[in-house]
């Protein structure tokens, strides 16, 4: 059964973690998004295999109310496909730190960014699995 909610232990908070994350982590740029990575030993909740922040530029949104929304289509987009990545990293035992920060200058529809979280949960998921084999090929 899947469960699509997006709890508070779910939500990138502590400071201390968030900061590591941007000195030590990985980066990837998926448009509009660019996303910081960050494979953990130990989660403040370990009940959850991965936990996320969401962050929009206060210089290319000045009014608040537009970076709030492109916070909450960016949380719903994400609680809504997170569920096959949660369950490879549990399976796998693997914790990760997520931040996400949206880079665009204007608010995309909701199918957009619902497109490019997909594009991210993929690229997250790939992250930290061995390369395939090489399949050979005889001529």
């Amino acid at each position: 059964m899947k469960t699509y909610s997006f709890k508070k232990e779910e939500r990138l908070k502590s400071r201390k973690l968030i900061e590591t994350l941007f000195r030590e982590g990985k980066a990837f740029s998926v448009f509009p998004y660019r996303v910081v990575y960050m494979p953990v030993d130990d989660l403040p909740v370990n009940r959850f295999p991965i936990q996320v922040g969401f962050s929009v530029s206060n210089r290319k949104f000045p009014r608040a109310t537009d970076r709030n929304r492109v916070k909450r289509l960016s949380r719903e987009a994400w609680r809504l496909q997170k569920q096959e990545l949660h369950d490879k990293l549990s399976i796998q035992s693997r914790k990760l730190a997520v931040f996400l920060i949206y880079t665009d200058k204007n608010i995309a529809p909701f199918s957009t960014i619902q497109g490019k979280i997909s594009v991210i949960l993929k690229k997250l998921a790939a992250t930290g699995e061995p390369p395939a084999p090489p399949t050979a090929t005889h001529s």
